[in-house]
């Protein structure tokens, strides 16, 4: 009976054990659950007020200025629920000037912070191990300056990160807002930089600035409008008429682009003929040497579907360049263009061609090069001398030092039959045969055939190789 009662008693006590331990483990759940709960409240909190971009009232001011809110934008240049968002919860942790009580995430005018900076260099890491194109939306007053010197920092990482990404990905930068001091000088060592009119300015520092320095008064649009980098300062690529057209133009512009220097230039299915003939090219160049026309038409006439994406198309005029496809596959695009100063390179039209032949050089995108020029244009427009692969001429080519009048002028200078020996110089050097018979050119052809030769040695050319000696970097001038 002793022993009964003892077991009995062991057993109940077992059973107490149990229920305490049980109600322990089910509190100890309860809290957790509780915990997990708030936790996940204020994430999702704390990202819903992330997207609020500063509230209704900063959104409706946005739209009343005719711009889109950088979520907006974002939406309309990506693919469809395409994009992840990396670092939303990330806050600065500057503790002056009040700062420590405003820890919004869209505030301060987009001005750059140490952790924003940091953000921007964490993704630009990224693409670059990855081997993905990076573009940015500008609307930045530009460094904050309640960081001091940690903003500029952060600047100038982003700095190192545009430089070592050159060459390496495609950099793109939109600017859809008032840009100064640090936000224009990283879109400026881009690969390309467009704007958006009466909306956007690039500048170093303000009308403001600039009044209190110079007594000189100024508005932002001559300072640093589109139409002042467009066609002066030759800064901006080019310039769209509101956020939603930028947009559209950048995705465009995208697809002529590898993801990267280590892909080949992209090819999308053509519904355009590739032995299409052309034969408006027939009769595009007057038979008048000295009368102009447009490079547009023959370029258009040649590329698929007649589609051209033009970089620069206001400033230095005279030289055209941009992106199109040739049997799907996309190209660079360099023709001198008669209609502005006859086509002659100079300086500015050299620079604006170098810089977009050494983009596609890097990229691994085919150029073709439309001629109408004499002289040093000749040699500097991918000549045979240059390692141009295929060069053509038409029957209309003139490949000579210079025009007939002017050489017979310095020739003949001291002759009184002027009118008859410019017949004799066009007859020896106004035609492709000089440059045809010592090899030059490869070929004397009709122009309406052009399409289908160039998309014929696009395609033997898509496996070219060609090694070049070792250097650290040349040192030409810039």
């Amino acid at each position: 009976m002793a022993k009964m009662m003892a077991s009995t008693s062991f057993m109940l006590k077992n059973i107490v054990r149990a229920n305490t331990g049980l109600a322990g483990l089910v509190s100890r759940r309860w809290q957790t659950a509780q915990h997990t709960l708030a936790v996940r409240k204020k994430i999702e909190e704390t990202r819903v007020r992330a997207r609020q971009a500063g509230g209704p009232k900063r959104i409706e001011t946005q739209h009343k200025k005719g711009k889109l809110t950088a979520r907006e934008r974002i939406s309309l240049l990506c693919d469809e629920n395409s994009f992840i968002e990396y670092d939303a919860f990330v806050e600065h942790d500057c503790p002056d000037f009040g700062m420590e009580n405003n820890k919004d995430f869209t505030v301060f005018g987009g001005s750059l912070s140490m952790a924003h900076a940091k953000k921007i260099c964490k993704v630009m890491d990224q693409a670059m191990l990855v081997g993905a194109p990076v573009i940015g939306l500008n609307d930045s007053g530009g460094a904050r300056i309640q960081e001091g010197v940690a903003s500029l920092a952060g600047y100038a990482d982003i700095f190192q990160r545009n430089v070592m990404s050159s060459g390496v990905i495609p950099q793109i930068s939109l600017i859809m807002g008032p840009c100064a001091g640090g936000a224009v000088y990283s879109p400026a060592l881009t690969d390309f930089t467009f704007m958006v009119q009466d909306t956007s300015y690039l500048f170093i520092t303000g009308p403001d600035v600039v009044k209190s320095v110079t007594n000189e008064d100024v508005t932002q649009e001559e300072l640093g409008g589109a139409k002042t980098h467009t066609t002066l300062s030759g800064v901006a690529a080019g310039s769209f008429e509101d956020d939603i057209e930028a947009l559209i133009g950048i995705r465009t512009l995208y697809n002529y682009l590898p993801l990267s220097n280590s892909d080949p230039a992209p090819i999308m299915k053509c519904y355009d003929p590739w032995d299409r003939d052309a034969p408006g090219l027939d009769t595009v160049v007057p038979l008048d040497s000295s009368t102009a026309y447009n490079m547009l038409d023959v370029i258009r006439g040649v590329v698929d579907d007649g589609e051209f994406f033009e970089i620069q198309s206001k400033y230095a005029m005279n030289i055209i360049v941009g992106f199109g496809r040739m049997n799907g596959r996309a190209v660079g695009i360099v023709g001198n263009q008669p209609k502005i100063a006859a086509g002659c390179l100079d300086i500015n039209a050299s620079v604006k061609g170098a810089r977009f032949v050494r983009f596609c050089d890097a990229f691994n995108i085919p150029i073709l090069t439309f001629e109408d020029a004499y002289g040093g244009a000749y040699d500097v427009m991918s000549s045979k001398h240059l390692r141009g692969d295929i060069n053509y001429a038409w029957p209309t080519a003139e490949v000579a030092v210079m025009g007939a009048k002017g050489a017979v002028k310095i020739i003949f200078r001291d002759s009184k039959d002027q009118k008859e020996k410019e017949e004799e110089y066009v007859d020896l050097f106004a035609n492709p045969f000089p440059a045809a018979v010592r090899g030059y050119v490869d070929d004397i052809i009709e122009p309406h055939t052009t399409r289908r030769r160039i998309c014929q040695d696009l395609e033997v050319l898509a496996s070219k190789k060609l090694n070049n000696p070792w250097k650290k970097h040349g040192n030409i001038p810039l």
